[in-house]
Order: structure tokens, then C-alpha cells, then sequence
């Protein structure tokens, strides 16, 4: 399989450019202070290692999860938990703008489905309407276009708490899980993420409860117009304008043929979803490991008329509980858990410290992720392609359905190093594995989806309940590059691999005019162009090639005067979709450099600026923070700010230039 397990010990060891002797005698004195600066950073993640071995640090969103975990008490009658309330209602005024609504993203405008929802929710947990911070929020809401500009989501939840009505809502007949699989509107044609959390939505949409509502909170002060009046939303711009008036159109039909579905299809399919739900439950982690899914299980559930102490509402009902994070004097709900995928980056950048210690605490945490590797299930992905065996891990610490390859490769990187560094095979068959399931996943296009193959349907993203944009799992540039880099680790090469040859093929088709690639998963254009040129190096293309320079030329071209780079979520925004530069970040930096060292200008003044930042920002508990928000959940829809995002990429890049500058080398010898 062309493993490539050589006895390669430095992470900078192919290239052989040579720095003069003098050059390396005067680097001493800035060497030893970086050098610090990596020593007391590693030995504050170590730290923060869990006793098992993992790390796993927060993943906080915008108000929206937090206001719909109020709601969803709220809809269940529940009896308030006054501390928590508190706690929570300190997190929604701090998050609140000092216009009044709630964005989606640092430093971003308003959001009215945010704000809607943060509104109902402090009014929820006794926030009087008169209040100072109501009404601020109040008039930036209705001064910018009211709650019935809320997206299609809010507008179900809504309409579950008798706010809106139902027509204001899609039709989403339960009957799909009937549907055969040539059907267009067929459940496998989505993405995972879509499925997990349409599924249960079909089902409540079909039987249509309301919220206990025990206190009769409403919030028809949010509206410019009357809350019954409300019929569907317009289109959104990323909709076609005619399968968008097709679907419209077939909408209206079923929305008047509803009374004649029979009563025995329905139930059909509601026993459909409710058996694809049970099946996909992953105890603490919900359904799929996200948030709105886990409580969208728990409404299901709830809208059957289970007994809240059967055991699966017992145990969807406590899933929700493990995404607050509770802190002191905060508390918010967090959009998932990332202990797979924080602990791989730590173990890369523990790896790149390189010290006796910081090794074998990466090693400890890669014991913990190889116990976590899915081998024995077939998850949804295995529709698509039946013949490849599991190998890959998933996001969060159970959700053996959906295993994604963005993780896989990873962590399958990060094992791959520790046995080189140790001249060991302790992971051998982890990392086979894994590349067997990697290669399989590989869309015929040559790029990679993060969950699933051939997951392209874009026509999906045009019916009225996809105003979000987000239906289909398509290649991406940022996940194609992560696998072409640990192909080419492997030894996988573009001329002796014909799918490292597709992925190079499709990196290059996905290159923008200026140089950059767009990232799906990270904020945005420096996430991508990081990962392109690492994936690009490891692949073997020369640094002075004339299309790799571009992404050097742009990366150096928007560094920020105080050596650090910034890029807002403002650029996935439809009316600009270019890079929208913004106060620099301690993570965007870290892929910044880490990128431009890829592309062998670990001399380049702007190198050294950056890691200048680094050293400048690190703070007081020897880390560094981001107030910004740098990881993208669905563009435009859901930011996640990563944690420990500032904490371990720094480390990265601060230890992978201090080997390239000590070893005297321009080229990066591991494919991240």
C-alpha cells in the first residue's frame, strides 16, 4: 500500500536547503525566546489532558442553541432551574449588541432569528418587557425587518410554541421515509447533517404539538405584522429561481392534499423515522452529536406521547444536557463536542514540540482515539459506497454512524508521525485502516465530502425548507486537501497514485483567480489556502511553481501591520463572497504560517512577523485566546468558536518554525 513508514525523526527532514552558519549563530537569541514560549504553551495543554489520555475544549456558537435550549424546556413544561436561568440569561445580555439584537459571529450585524429567539428566551425566564435590554432588542428587531424575517427553522419552533402559524412553515410530509430511492426528495440524496435533524422534524411537523406554554409567554411585540397572517418565506439567493417556484408550487399541492394522505402511510412512516432514530442514538451524544438534532429527538418523542421515563426519551432528554457548558457565573449550550478531533490537533502539535514529555502525552492521547475508531459499523455512508470496510473516526465521543474523513485523516496523520518519530508501528493498523476507508470515501470528482460520497443533489437546496443552503455533503476544497496530505504522507503520490492524482487535479480546478481556496469548515479563505499548500507540498509540487506562488502572494498580501492575519465570517456572505480582512487572530495567524512554511518561506519576512504576533499575544496561562469566531458550522446559517482552537495551533506553528530554522530546511516533510 506504499505506507511510506520511513525513520524520518524531524518534522522538516526531506529538503535539504541549508542556512548559512552565521545566519543559524544569529538566530540563537530569537530561537531560545520562541523556544520558551513552546515549552510553557505544551506544558499547559498537558495540563489540560483529560486522565484517559483525550483533550476536549468548548464549542460555543451564537445565542441561538442556548435560546432554543430555553424553548425546548419551555415546550416540555418543565419546571425552571432558577441558578441556571440565571447563569444563562448573564451569557444572552453579554452576548447581546450594543444595538440591541444578537449576531451570528463577532463583530457580525444583527440576525433576527437569533435575536428572536434570545428575546423569547429571556422573556421565557422572566425578563420583564420593559427592561432596558428588551427593549434595545425589541426596536433593533423590528427596525430590521421583524421576527417574521426569521429563517424557516426558528419559524418551526415558533410555530411548535403557537406563535406563528403552520402555513408560515414548509410542508415536510413524514411520508419521505416512504419514498423510493430513485425519488429526488429521497432521505439518502441529503446530507447526514440535514437527515439527522429532518427525520424527528418530519415526525413533529406531522403530528404538530404545542409548547406547555404553562406562563402564555408570546412574543407578538417582535412583529411588524401580524404573527397569523405569516405564509412562506421568498426565496434565498442561493435558490434557483425555478426549482424554487416548482417546489413552491408542489408545496401548495400537498399542503391542500394533506387531509387526504392515509392515516395507515403515515403511521407507516412515522414507525419509519422513529426506527431510524432509535437505531442512531448514541447515548450522551444525541442524534448525530448535535444539538438541534438531540432536541429536535426529544420533541419527537414527546410529540408520540412516550412516558418521559422511557428509555429512550430518558435518554434523548439527557443527551441535551451534556451540551451546556456551565460555567461560574455563565452558562450556554454548546453546538456539539469535539473531543476527536481536539485531541488529534494537540497530539500534531505536541508531536511538533518534540520533547520526551510532549510526546508521550500525544501518544497517550492517540491510545485514546484509536480505542474510538469505527470498525464494525456500516454507517449512512455505506449506502453510497457498500463495499468499503468502516475505518474512520467521527467528531464527537459517539457517533459511530457518521464518521467524517476531515477527522480520519487527522488523526490518521498524527499516528502516522507518532510511529515515524518512535520508529515504531504502534498504529500501523490504525492508519491502514483508516487509508483503506479514506480512498473508498473519494468522490469521482477527486475531491472529498467531510461525511459522505457523491453527496452533490444541489437541486435539494431550492426546496422552501433549505432557505440554510445546506442539504448535500459536496467535495470541498479544505477536506480534499487534508486527505491529499495524508495520501502523500503515506507515501500515496500523485505519480504513483491515481487518487492522489484526482485530489491534486481537484485542488487545482478549486483554486481562485487571486490564489486562495475557500474553506467550507473553517472562516475562510486562510483556512483553505492553509490546508491547499500543505497538501500541495506533500504532494510534491515545487515551491517556485507559478500557481503555488498565487496562494503564497495572497496569504502575504493580506498579513495585517501588526503580523497577524484576521478574516471575518462576513466572507461567506452572498453580497461579497470575497475575504473580508479582519483584527487578527491567534488561530488564523497559526494556519497562516503554517501555510506559507508549507510553501517553503519559513524566511520570508512575513514569517517572522507572524511568529513576532505569537509571541506578543501569548498570554499570562501561557496560551492564547481568539474572541473572534474562526470554525464555520453551515456558512451564513452557524459559526463555531473553537476554544482550543487559539490554545494548540499556535503551539503548532511557533515548534514547526522553530525546526525548519534550527534543522537549516525549507521543506516540510509531513503532509500537516
Amino acid at each position: 500500500m506504499g505506507l511510506g513508514l520511513d525513520t524520518q525523526t524531524s518534522t522538516a527532514a526531506s529538503a535539504t536547503h541549508s542556512t548559512p552558519h552565521g545566519q543559524r549563530k544569529a538566530d540563537t537569541g530569537h530561537l531560545f525566546s520562541i523556544e520558551n514560549a513552546i515549552d510553557r504553551a505544551a506544558q499547559s495543554l498537558m495540563n489540560a489532558q483529560q486522565p484517559d489520555g483525550h483533550w476536549v475544549y468548548e464549542l460555543e456558537t451564537d445565542a441561538s442553541g442556548t435560546a432554543e435550549y430555553v424553548m425546548l424546556t419551555h415546550y416540555l413544561g418543565e419546571a425552571p432551574k432558577l441558578e441556571l436561568h440565571q447563569k444563562i440569561a448573564r451569557y444572552l445580555h453579554r452576548r447581546q449588541l450594543a444595538d440591541g439584537g444578537w449576531p451570528l459571529y463577532t463583530g457580525g450585524p444583527i440576525n433576527i432569528s437569533s435575536s428572536a429567539k434570545a428575546y423569547y428566551a429571556l422573556k421565557i425566564m422572566g425578563e420583564a418587557e420593559d427592561s432596558e435590554p428588551m427593549q434595545r432588542a425589541r426596536r433593533a428587531i423590528l427596525s430590521h425587518g421583524g421576527a417574521e424575517a426569521s429563517n424557516v427553522f426558528t419559524r418551526t419552533l415558533l410555530a411548535l410554541h403557537g406563535i406563528v402559524p403552520w402555513r408560515a412553515v414548509p410542508m415536510m410530509p413524514v411520508e419521505i421515509m416512504q419514498l423510493p430511492a430513485w425519488f429526488p426528495l429521497h432521505l439518502w440524496k441529503m446530507s447526514p447533517v440535514a437527515r439527522s435533524f429532518l427525520v424527528p422534524l418530519l415526525v413533529v411537523n406531522a403530528k404538530r404539538p404545542q409548547a406547555r406554554n404553562a406562563y402564555k409567554v408570546g412574543i407578538d411585540e417582535l412583529f411588524n405584522v401580524a404573527p397569523s397572517s405569516l405564509h412562506l418565506l421568498p426565496r434565498t439567493p442561493h435558490q434557483s429561481a425555478g426549482l424554487f417556484a416548482l417546489f413552491r408550487s408542489l408545496d401548495a399541492m400537498l399542503r391542500a392534499m394533506e387531509h387526504l394522505f392515509p392515516k395507515h402511510n403515515r403511521q407507516r412512516a412515522i414507525d419509519s423515522a422513529v426506527a431510524f432514530v432509535g437505531e442512531r442514538l448514541d447515548g450522551e451524544e444525541g442524534l448525530g452529536g448535535i444539538f438541534a438534532a438531540a432536541a429536535m429527538v426529544v420533541m419527537m418523542y414527546d410529540a408520540l406521547g412516550y412516558p418521559r421515563n422511557h428509555p429512550l426519551p430518558a435518554m434523548a432528554r439527557q443527551a441535551v444536557e451534556h451540551f451546556l457548558a456551565i460555567g461560574d457565573r455563565e452558562a450556554y449550550c454548546q453546538a456539539s463536542r469535539s473531543p476527536v478531533w481536539d485531541t488529534a490537533f494537540i497530539a500534531h502539535a505536541l508531536l511538533e514540540a518534540g520533547t520526551p514529555v510532549a510526546q508521550a502525552a500525544a501518544m497517550r492521547g492517540l491510545d485514546w482515539l484509536r480505542q474510538h475508531q469505527i470498525l464494525d459499523v456500516r454507517g449512512d455512508w455505506a449506502t453510497c459506497r457498500p463495499n468499503v470496510r468502516p475505518g474512520g473516526w467521527a467528531f464527537q465521543y459517539a457517533n459511530v454512524h457518521y464518521p467524517d474523513v476531515d477527522d480520519t485523516a487527522t488523526v490518521a496523520a498524527a499516528m502516522d508521525r507518532a510511529d515515524k518519530s518512535t520508529h515504531g508501528e504502534a498504529y500501523r493498523e490504525a492508519v491502514v485502516r483508516s487509508l483503506e476507508w479514506i480512498m473508498g470515501m473519494q468522490c469521482h470528482n477527486g475531491g472529498w465530502g467531510a461525511f459522505e460520497a457523491e453527496n452533490t443533489h444541489s437541486y435539494l437546496d431550492s426546496i422552501p425548507f433549505s432557505d440554510h443552503g445546506a442539504m448535500t455533503d459536496p467535495p470541498t476544497a479544505d477536506v480534499s486537501s487534508r486527505c491529499l496530505s495524508l495520501l502523500s504522507q503515506l507515501g500515496q503520490l500523485p505519480a504513483n497514485s491515481k487518487p492522489a492524482n484526482r485530489a491534486i487535479d481537484y485542488l487545482w480546478r478549486k483554486q481562485q483567480p487571486n490564489g486562495n481556496w475557500y474553506g467550507r469548515w473553517g472562516v475562510n479563505y486562510i483556512y483553505g489556502t492553509w490546508l491547499a499548500l500543505c497538501a500541495l507540498n506533500a504532494a510534491g509540487v515545487a515551491h517556485d511553481s507559478p500557481r503555488l506562488q498565487r496562494a503564497v502572494q495572497w496569504l502575504i498580501a493580506t498579513q495585517n501591520e501588526d503580523g497577524g492575519w484576521g478574516e471575518s465570517c462576513a466572507s461567506y456572505e452572498y453580497d461579497s463572497r470575497h475575504f473580508a480582512q479582519a483584527s487578527s487572530t491567534a488561530s488564523q495567524t497559526a494556519w497562516a504560517l503554517l501555510g506559507l512554511m508549507a510553501a517553503g518561506q519559513v524566511s520570508h519576512p512575513a514569517v517572522a512577523s507572524g511568529i513576532s504576533y505569537l509571541l506578543a499575544t501569548q498570554g499570562q496561562d501561557d496560551l492564547w485566546e481568539d474572541a473572534s469566531v474562526t470554525g464555520t458550522g453551515i456558512p451564513r446559517v452557524i459559526y463555531l468558536r473553537y476554544h482550543g482552537y487559539p490554545k494548540f495551533f499556535p503551539l503548532w506553528a511557533l515548534a514547526r518554525y522553530r525546526n525548519l530554522r534550527r534543522d537549516g530546511v525549507t521543506r516540510v516533510a509531513m503532509g500537516m
